[in-house]
């Protein structure tokens, strides 16, 4: 099964990047994007999950009413994207439940960061996915951790795809740098050791987002967003459905793996 995934957030990136951006903004590029996400997955019929924060799904009821209205799993990315507190992962499911009336039973901390599994469990979720279990520089050092989902504190984990053998991820920014071709045969090899991919992107980056002053992304950031991370994700999601690899929600994946 396919997990394709989407992070829907106050787009708050660019103040990594020393840039400053209203929350009004903020706002408006997600929303713009997460639509942008719902027209293809109506397009090619597939069913996704969302992991939202409460602040952004506080500021788009409209599209939160359309995830749950279109099939698509809603999940929690946290109450805010760039502050975390233990509290939160109870606080942010609790909101969200209340804002789309729908069980939240997965997680996935901002920026893929570390979680105590503890806490999830105590806060009430079924799954977590906040982890790469790969190497980059900066960010992750996981090669210590299973590369495909296990269970740990009741809680299963649901690693984010990476390669066999060398482990090379496959998130956001691969997909986003490497031949379509070359990416499609990582895709290919990994779904046919793990059987099953778990893909994540964001709503940011279907939108414009080559302007330097206001973002300041590297190149690495930008390369094959907007109008052309739209034409990718499409020619992606065809060259699954012609492999015939299923797609689905985390909630239908765990389903299958408990039957």
């Amino acid at each position: 099964m396919v997990l394709l995934s989407f992070d829907i957030e106050e787009f708050d990136m660019p103040y990594e990047y020393n840039r400053e951006i209203s929350f009004a903004d903020q706002i408006a590029i997600s929303k713009a994007g997460t639509i942008k996400i719902l027209d293809i997955l109506d397009k090619y019929d597939v069913k996704a999950t969302f992991f939202c924060t409460v602040t952004f799904a506080e500021n788009i009821p409209d599209v939160i009413k359309r995830i749950t209205e279109s099939g698509h799993e809603l999940a929690s990315h946290g109450y805010y994207h760039s502050d975390f507190k233990p509290e939160h992962l109870l606080q942010s499911k609790l909101k969200l439940e209340e804002l789309s009336g729908k069980e939240i039973t997965g997680y996935r901390m901002a920026r893929m960061m570390p979680v105590d599994e503890k806490e999830i469990e105590k806060a009430g979720y079924t799954y977590n996915t906040s982890i790469n279990p790969t190497y980059l520089p900066g960010r992750y050092n996981n090669f210590n951790i299973s590369r495909t989902f296990f269970t740990k504190e009741n809680v299963l984990q649901i690693p984010a795809s990476v390669s066999p053998l060398i482990r090379f991820p496959l998130f956001w920014l691969s997909f986003h740098n490497l031949p379509l071709s070359f990416y499609k045969f990582l895709a290919s090899w990994t779904y046919k050791k793990d059987n099953y991919l778990n893909i994540y992107f964001h709503p940011w980056e279907f939108t414009d987002l080559d302007d330097f002053e206001r973002f300041g992304f590297p190149g690495y950031v930008v390369k094959n967003t907007g109008d052309k991370m739209v034409s990718r994700m499409g020619n992606l999601i065809s060259w699954m459905k012609i492999k015939k690899y299923p797609f689905g929600t985390f909630q239908d994946f765990i389903k299958t793996i408990k039957n």
